[in-house]
């Protein structure tokens, strides 16, 4: 297995249980993620982002199904959909670019919709 497949799979695990110091150990700290129209920064707002984005949005638990996982060298691209009490995620999908085993650049997209 690659050190990108192994990072991926730390993270998917990590966020799956909600455990944020793990998801968090991922990144470096000069990481960035792309969501929506937002850029986040560095470790200390990606940990505000997860912390806040797993405990309201999409929290451990909840319905998710991992739909397609693809690594070419330092690039991961998964596609996935989750459900939860009050959300719908029809599709979403991932793409990191890692090097030396952190992630450093994700971005996030998902067409979300209410029950």
């Amino acid at each position: 297995m690659s050190q990108t497949e192994d990072t991926l799979n730390h993270h998917l695990q990590s966020f799956g249980t909600g455990d944020i110091d793990a998801l968090i150990s991922d990144y470096a700290e000069n990481s960035v993620i792309l969501f929506e129209s937002n850029l986040i920064k560095g470790l200390d707002n990606i940990r505000a982002f997860f912390t806040d984005f797993i405990a309201n949005t999409l929290p451990p638990g909840c319905e998710f199904e991992m739909t397609h996982s693809q690594v070419v060298g330092d690039v991961a691209y998964i596609t996935w959909t989750a459900a939860t009490d009050a959300l719908a995620f029809k599709l979403g999908t991932d793409t990191l670019l890692m090097a030396d085993g952190k992630i450093i650049v994700q971005t996030i997209a998902a067409l979300v919709e209410p029950k």
